[in-house]
C-alpha cells in the first residue's frame, strides 16, 4: 500500500484517483474487514438487490392478477 511507502492519505488516494470523502466512507464502512470479507459482503449485497426485484416483480404481477379478477366477477 501507498501508505506504507511513507506517503500521506492525501497523496495515496490522489494517486489512485478516489476522493478524500470517498477513502474516508470507504474505510468507515469497511475499515475492519478483511478482503475476503469485503467480496462476501459485496456478493451478499447483489444477492439481496436481486431478491428485492424478484420480490418487487411477484408483488406487481399478484396487483395486476387481482386487478383482473375483479373485472370478471
Amino acid at each position: 500500500m501507498l501508505i506504507a511507502q511513507g506517503r500521506t492519505v492525501a497523496e495515496a488516494i490522489r494517486q489512485i484517483g478516489v476522493t478524500e470523502v470517498t477513502y474516508y466512507r470507504w474505510r468507515s464502512e469497511y475499515g475492519g474487514l478483511k478482503s475476503d470479507q469485503v467480496k462476501r459482503l459485496k456478493e451478499l449485497e447483489a444477492e439481496n438487490a436481486r431478491l428485492r426485484r424478484a420480490v418487487s416483480d411477484l408483488t406487481l404481477d399478484k396487483m395486476i392478477l387481482k386487478e383482473a379478477a375483479k373485472g370478471n366477477f
